[in-house]
Formats: C-alpha cells, structure tokens, sequence
C-alpha cells in the first residue's frame, strides 16, 4: 500500500482519514522535520529518501519542483477544503485503480462543477 508524507501544513484531519483508509502516514512533525524552515525541495528528497509520495496543500512549489525534473516517489497535491472524507475517499479510489507506482508523477485533487448540477465533486489531474 502506498505511504504518505504529508508536510507541516497539510491537516491532520486528513492525515486521520487517510489512516482511517489503511494508509501509512508520516507527518512533518512526527519526522522532527517541522518548524525548522526546510525547502520545499529537501522536504520532497526526505519523502523520496523514505519512500513515500508527498501529500500537501503546496501547489504552487511542488508542481514547479516537479516540472523541474527532480526525482520523487510520486506528489499529491490536495485542495485546501474541509471535507477531508471527500479527499481521502477520491485519493483511495485513485489508487485502488491505478496500480501503476506514482514515481515521477504528480497528481492533483480538484473541485470542479458537474455538468447540469449545482454541487462540485472532487476530480484527479495528473501533470
């Protein structure tokens, strides 16, 4: 199964839905590496070294880490919304039928309307 780590902003509450879920999760804090004003760039070679797919909030700097070319176990990307069951559900669906390994890849979880229908859905974008 697919392990985690999730940076110092990434919440907790989702941290706990994905555990819920089966999933190995390791946080920043849990790590030692928090409040200490890490790149971002080293927080990604830790996870890599560790072997396990980041999971943040950060959209910005991780997708430009990644089109930059360094070497990852994979990136997840969440959106900044309380309904982590949501998240965690979208993030376990992905995985259960994509067997493919997240090495190198980034995926991002969006919120997007649906077609004839006021209530907006999560959905996956890989980079």
């Amino acid at each position: 199964m697919t392990k985690f780590y999730a940076n110092e902003n990434f919440p907790i509450d989702l941290v706990k839905e994905l555990r819920q879920l089966g999933y190995d999760v390791l946080t920043s804090y849990e790590a030692g590496q928090a409040n200490q004003s890490i790149s971002d760039e080293e927080v990604l070679n830790f996870a890599h070294e560790q072997q396990r797919v980041m999971i943040t909030l950060n959209r910005e700097d991780f997708i430009s880490l990644h089109k930059q070319g360094q070497n990852h176990s994979g990136i997840i990307i969440c959106k900044e919304d309380r309904d982590y069951k949501g998240q965690g559900g979208i993030i376990y669906d992905f995985l259960i039928q994509n067997t493919q390994p997240l090495t190198r890849r980034l995926i991002r979880i969006k919120k997007q309307n649906q077609k004839g229908s006021s209530t907006q859905v999560f959905v996956i974008q890989e980079y």
